[in-house]
């Protein structure tokens, strides 16, 4: 259902253009599908919409609404859905907080998924996955889009209510909770409940936000705007395990690369036995969570020869398989079965909320950066002592990371 002017015929041929360009078409199990699909035109705040759909869903006895609508219409077109009598034995998805489009909800579903294994199908991580240990974590999401004719979406979220409040904390939440005591979705809620309200609301002295220069010439963005289209954040999280470690979050457009990264960086050895080793050198481990899926372990080796001075090395998995399972094949098939447990939960929602709501409302300068760069300059404030930001880099197989 939507409120495009394009008909089923140009839905079918939209399916039809997909399938060939995506794995290949076979005609007669295409016309089969092409049969199943429907087409519902209409105005979300119209009655007559939703008695359209109700009319063109027929004996379906289980629907599942995915809500790929803007914000400010979730209500209406839930309680549309209600009034039209659709909403018996339903199920509705809704983009946010999972994500702000198809992409970032695809990207999201695969972060959700490698990091969870990852920290809990692994042993030798919990020994030093503390503040004993751990220096600083780093989470960067870079995209070298700009809002892409988006302007009037975007000027009512901008980058810390479109990917910060959700997208980011959720990453952060799977990298701080708990163990949850078993499979059951709620076990797993129960501890990313935890961590969202371990975390400290971030105040305005830990933000900085910036725009890229050339924004407010977009179509639907005002002359003065002070939407940042990027926000650097310091977190804090007031549990046991992560006192005292900070957390740098950094969420932008029109940056270098389009990468989210995560960079745990660990304390360095105690006492210099053998060479001095530089904050910069120290290790680190580096989950690249997008576009392309990676687990790097930083570590130093002796170099050649007779003295004991060593060369930062880096260990790099890469995962191999090409029959991995889509991750929007994922997020819709769990949501037909009803398998809640990569989804929010509303507890995690509010708490998640709760911790941005101190810098919303523009209530700190927007600064002004220039496109294909890591930000504003004022940036740097936000890191403290000898952390550096990391830069998440474009090539595989070369460096991969750099930091200023």
């Amino acid at each position: 259902m939507a409120r495009s002017a394009k008909g089923l015929d140009q839905l079918r041929a939209r399916a039809r253009e997909s399938l060939e360009k995506h794995g290949g078409l076979d005609p007669d199990a295409f016309a089969v599908l092409s049969a199943k699909l429907q087409y519902v035109n209409g105005d979300y705040g119209s009655k007559r919409t939703f008695r359209d759909l109700r009319k063109a869903l027929g004996r379906a006895s289980r629907p599942l609404y995915y809500l790929a609508i803007p914000p400010n219409m979730f209500a209406t077109v839930v309680q549309g859905l209600a009034n039209a009598d659709c909403e018996k034995g339903a199920r509705v998805v809704v983009e946010k907080p999972f994500g702000r489009d198809l992409a970032s909800a695809q990207e999201l579903n695969r972060i959700l998924q490698n990091l969870l294994y990852f920290r809990f199908a692994n042993s030798f991580l919990e020994p030093i996955w503390n503040s004993n240990y751990v220096q600083s974590v780093q989470v960067t999401m870079a995209e070298t889009l700009g809002v892409q004719g988006r302007g009037v979406f975007y000027e009512e979220v901008g980058a810390i209510r479109d990917v910060l409040q959700n997208h980011m904390l959720e990453v952060v939440a799977l990298l701080t909770m708990e163990a949850p005591t078993g499979r059951d979705p709620d076990a797993l809620r129960d501890e990313k409940q935890r961590a969202f309200r371990a975390m400290r609301p971030i105040t305005p002295a830990d933000v900085v936000r910036g725009q890229f220069r050339g924004y407010r010439n977009e179509d639907g963005v005002a002359s003065d705007s002070q939407v940042e289209t990027f926000a650097a954040v310091r977190l804090h999280i007031d549990a046991w395990r992560w006192a005292g470690v900070p957390f740098y979050i950094r969420a932008g457009k029109r940056m270098p690369v389009t990468a989210t990264e995560v960079l745990v960086e660990l304390k360095r050895p105690p006492q210099a036995v053998f060479d001095t080793i530089a904050p910069s050198q120290a290790n680190y481990f580096r989950f690249r969570l997008s576009p392309n899926v990676s687990i790097a372990l930083g570590a130093r080796d002796k170099m050649p020869g007779e003295a004991m001075v060593g060369e930062h090395v880096e260990l790099l998995v890469r995962p191999g398989s090409d029959n991995e399972m889509m991750p929007y094949e994922r997020l819709l098939g769990d949501a037909i079965r009803g398998d809640s447990l990569l989804f929010v939960r509303e507890d995690g929602v509010e708490a998640a909320w709760g911790v941005v709501d101190p810098i919303l409302g523009n209530v700190t300068p927007v600064h002004e950066y220039e496109p294909n760069t890591w930000g504003p300059v004022e940036t740097k404030q936000i890191i403290s002592g000898d952390d550096r930001w990391h830069n998440p880099q474009p090539i595989a197989g070369k460096t991969l990371a750099t930091k200023e």
